[in-house]
């Protein structure tokens, strides 16, 4: 397993890398309209600003100013008012960061306002822990906020304090706390959880995963650790160098303990009932990217808006979405994408793939689903392909190089706008 696992960790840097070499857009145009503007579309909002920065971080993110980050909130909404007057129209609302509860009125009134604006049926929010308080809660319950995702990654004392962690947020104990106060409050309540870290041992795991289990939570997703080319030094410097050999094994550790206590969302994301989750990418065709430094995707077109805040709220003003650079994926990139997402999703329904892409892409399909059926990494039941154990390691080392992709196309922009 541990040389498949080099095959396809190859196979994927190499590919996801290609398909991530955007060109650059200077005009302020933006996405075009999907072909369905109010089919299965998600409108994701990004908040840049945090108390602290953690070292692994690779978001577009920085150091929280109050002033700018108000006019950064009446650019935001204005940019939602750009899209609602060229006749978008959005189902969910996805709102990240950053930390995007660093001012909660100004994300109270944002949320209103697309609320105002857009067919609403579910919201997600991430938040950190020294956010769990009545000041924050309460205005999240008012704008009936479905989903509170808490930015935890371990409660291990020693973890916490090498991720700069301990201060900011309190120890392990004390997080737990705020989040068994927390239940309840929210149809959803998720815990974000990191492993993989250098330091990391199977026993501090395993006491992570007992306080999941005691605290009840509703959902918990366990990402792998993922850095960028850019986070690479820093990571090394303060949490150790990163053993992907450990990786797996960690994984299966987590899936045996948590199931069938939680069912699969994803393969890194553990629910106790259906729930919108943090890869949004999975369950909706389209998704809109507003904020500095958001990423989006629509039909195909795979866009990026600057990173530069001043900027951002400059050319806001201006009346325009402030796209810097942009791709459209030809057939093969999209089922590849497509296929992708399915298999982190936990199953790859051909009926679907038909629908959206025509009888053509049996073509590129069958090139990637039969490698993986020969390699045991999945089943086929009623019309679906759906990931094996060994298949959901594979798409957890597939994911992992797509987000790290992603992280070093957020390093390429953030390097072009300073230039």
């Amino acid at each position: 397993m541990v040389l498949i696992g080099k095959i396809v960790t190859g196979m994927a840097r190499r590919e996801i890398g290609r398909s991530m070499r955007f060109e650059q857009k200077t005009g302020g145009k933006g996405p075009s309209l999907p072909l369905n503007p109010g089919d299965n579309n998600l409108l994701y909002l990004h908040i840049p600003f945090c108390e602290e920065l953690c070292p692994y971080c690779s978001f577009n993110r920085t150091i929280f100013q109050e002033d700018v980050c108000r006019r950064y909130f009446r650019a935001l909404r204005a940019e939602v008012l750009l899209y609602k007057d060229r006749g978008f129209n959005f189902s969910g609302i996805y709102i990240g960061g950053g930390t995007p509860t660093v001012l909660i009125d100004e994300l109270e009134e944002t949320i209103s306002l697309v609320r105002a604006s857009f067919p609403i049926r579910e919201v997600s929010v991430e938040t950190n822990p020294n956010h769990l308080d009545p000041g924050h809660l309460e205005p999240l319950r008012r704008a009936r906020v479905d989903r509170l995702s808490v930015g935890v990654q371990s409660f291990d004392d020693a973890l916490l304090k090498s991720m700069d962690r301990l201060e900011k947020y309190g120890s392990g104990e004390t997080i737990a706390s705020r989040l068994e106060a927390a239940k309840g409050l929210f149809p959803t309540l998720n815990a974000d959880m990191i492993f993989n870290f250098a330091a990391q041992t199977r026993e501090s795991l395993a006491r992570d995963l007992d306080t999941i289990l005691r605290l009840g939570i509703d959902q918990v997703t366990f990402y792998p650790l993922m850095v960028s080319d850019s986070t690479r030094r820093l990571v090394e410097k303060t949490l150790g160098r990163v053993d992907y050999k450990k990786e797996e094994l960690f994984y299966n550790d987590i899936v045996e303990r948590l199931v069938p206590a939680y069912g699969f969302s994803s393969v890194w994301c553990f629910s106790r009932k259906k729930s919108m989750i943090d890869e949004y990418i999975v369950g909706y065709a389209n998704y809109a990217g507003l904020g500095s430094g958001s990423i989006g995707y629509m039909d195909g077109t795979c866009y990026a808006n600057t990173f530069d805040i001043e900027e951002y709220i400059s050319r806001v003003g201006a009346g325009e979405i402030p796209v810097m650079a942009s791709k459209k994926f030809g057939l093969k990139e999209q089922v590849r994408y497509e296929f992708l997402m399915s298999i982190f999703g936990m199953g790859v329904d051909l009926k679907a793939f038909r629908e959206r892409f025509g009888s053509g892409v049996h073509y590129h399909l069958w090139g990637l689903i039969v490698p993986f059926y020969l390699a045991g990494a999945l089943r086929y039941s009623s019309g679906k392909f759906y990931p094996t154990q060994r298949g959901r390691y594979l798409a957890v080392v597939m994911m992992r190089e797509f987000f790290t992709a992603v992280n070093n196309f957020r390093d390429f922009c953030r390097r072009n706008g300073n230039e």
